[in-house]
């Protein structure tokens, strides 16, 4: 027995009987066994149970982050219903100004020009319905599609600023106020040449004043020509750009150079007599691309 098992004394009090437990070696191996197993499930357990409860918590990080970017998606999916909304009314006021620009010059038909997709599509292509905003790829889809057309809308904006700016320097040049105040004598037509007595081509306007009245630039422009030319006197030329010119005759002073700047309003002469002349007078002609112009269609004034 004493290579077998083991005595255990317990001894209750002082008063009390001894008592022997004598335990078997391979029921002690057993119970120790028992007791590591025991303590090895324990801490599987412990550990099992530590790793479930960070997977919890990061699983409610998760959830709480979920909501956050679905909340931001939603806020995206809504800017991007503003930003469409407000594209479209760009478009709309994009083609009514187009509209403006082929009535008012169709030669370039801006109208035309790429308010079109450049994949041969009209119009903007649709971003779908409002349950896309919930989706991070449909939103980043409509996203890009906005990109395209924001990119689209500003090239034909740019086309249409430089239309504008054309305009603004076209309107510059055309000779649109009356070069000098009196009464025309002599209109845009036919007349009988008061020293030839035969009937010619008059090519302008004869505008009868006071000798020394001042003579006006009805447009911006430079001086071309400014000296004498026979049978006309003093004559002043002004280029306008655009092919447009204005030629100013029987000058009795001549305020301006060759070269020069001008602006609209701006004196550049005085009536006179010089050449072949009946009395104080300004013979004023308006010529594009070399031909003759009926001035009177150009001046806005009264």
């Amino acid at each position: 027995m004493a290579n077998k098992s083991f005595t255990l004394i317990v001894v209750p009090d002082h008063d009390s009987k001894v008592r022997r437990l004598h335990v078997e070696k391979r029921w002690l191996r057993w119970a120790i066994w028992g007791a590591g197993g025991f303590a090895c499930v324990l801490l599987a357990g412990m550990v099992h149970y530590l790793f479930l409860a960070k997977e919890a918590s990061k699983s409610r990080a998760l959830r709480r982050e979920n909501v956050a970017l679905r909340s931001q998606l939603k806020a995206i999916g809504a800017r991007v219903e503003h930003i469409h909304s407000t594209l479209d009314r760009v478009e709309r006021f994009d083609r009514a100004l187009r509209e403006l620009t082929l009535f008012s010059d169709p030669q370039r038909n801006l109208a035309m020009g790429p308010t079109e997709d450049p994949q041969g599509q009209p119009g903007r292509p649709p971003l779908g319905g409002p349950n896309s905003a919930d989706s991070p790829h449909a939103v980043a889809s409509r996203l890009d599609k906005l990109s395209h057309e924001a990119d689209r809308q500003e090239q034909s904006l740019l086309d249409l600023q430089s239309y504008f700016q054309d305009q603004r320097v076209l309107l510059a040049s055309i000779p649109s106020i009356w070069p000098a105040r009196g009464w025309v004598t002599s209109d845009f037509s036919e007349r009988m040449d008061p020293y030839t007595a035969e009937r010619v081509m008059h090519q302008g306007l004869d505008i009868a004043a006071a000798h020394g009245k001042e003579v006006l630039a009805p447009s911006d422009g430079t001086v071309l020509f400014s000296g004498l030319e026979g049978s006309y006197g003093n004559v002043l030329v002004l280029d306008h750009g655009y092919g447009i010119k204005t030629r100013y005759g029987h000058l009795a002073q001549l305020l301006v150079k060759s070269g020069e700047k001008v602006a609209r309003g701006q004196q550049v002469a005085t009536v006179g007599n010089t050449g072949r002349s009946t009395g104080p007078h300004l013979h004023y002609e308006v010529r594009v691309n070399g031909i003759p112009q009926n001035p009177r269609k150009f001046i806005l004034e009264d």
